[in-house]
């Protein structure tokens, strides 16, 4: 018989000094240590993103027609973009931190290089912190968030334009922050959105919504080849010069 001086035995998590890390699940409600330390132990094909200190995971299955097709289009409208305007780069499906409560993982950010004079930079880790310029999302089986609590905290945190594509209804909404609230976008009469944060960022939405890629590039290389570009990219090279004096 075991004396009150024998050691008692350990455990093999005691032992190694392991312990097991729970499944992430939809409705957690976690600290962003925890939620890290989970996303990071699950498969890395799964998405998932904390809003508000929740939890959501992503859909098991996305149709190409309502998520795939649209994502491919936004991430080659804005790698064009970001080909020609040094010091602006793009993310796709990048865990984000936010703040305290919000770890999103949006379908593209766009966002000015810390070095050239924009607020996100990457941690240690390689992720996101802070609030990129513009953030895309494709609302499709999350629409419900991305246009509720998603939105209210990419507004809270200052991103600056949130355009989000409504694939089931065929409809872009293009949010800028102006005052510490989001208002529309407004379209031109030829049909083109123009970013006021990123100059020469321009969209055709028929042609978007329509899977017209080529007249798509051909919009935005006219607003790349405006003087309002020219000067965007002038700006960014005195605030890298800036930072390095």
């Amino acid at each position: 018989m075991a004396t009150l001086s024998s050691p008692i035995p350990a455990s093999i998590s005691q032992r190694t000094g392991q312990r097991p890390i729970p499944p992430l699940q939809s409705g957690d409600r976690l600290t962003h240590s925890q939620f890290m330390e989970r996303y990071e132990a699950m498969p890395p094909h799964l998405k998932a993103e904390r809003i508000e200190g929740i939890v959501y995971m992503a859909a098991a299955a996305l149709s190409a027609e309502h998520h795939g097709q649209p994502h491919a289009d936004i991430i080659t409208w804005l790698g064009v973009y970001r080909a020609a305007t040094p010091g602006v780069v793009g993310a796709d499906n990048s865990t984000t931190t936010l703040d305290i409560d919000n770890d999103p993982q949006p379908d593209v950010s766009l966002r000015i290089l810390n070095s050239h004079g924009g607020r996100a930079k990457l941690g240690p880790k390689g992720y996101i912190v802070g609030a990129p310029e513009m953030i895309v999302e494709i609302a499709a089986s999350s629409f419900s968030y991305d246009l509720g609590a998603k939105m209210n905290a990419y507004r809270r945190n200052g991103v600056q334009e949130y355009l989000v594509y409504r694939a089931y209804d065929g409809e872009i909404d293009w949010f800028v922050l102006r005052d510490g609230q989001y208002e529309r976008l407004p379209m031109g009469n030829d049909g083109v959105y123009r970013s006021e944060i990123f100059p020469g960022l321009w969209l055709k939405g028929d042609a978007f919504i329509a899977g017209n890629l080529a007249e798509v590039l051909a919009v935005l290389q006219r607003g790349i080849a405006t003087i309002e570009h020219g000067e965007f990219v002038k700006k960014l090279e005195c605030q890298r010069a800036a930072g390095q004096k």
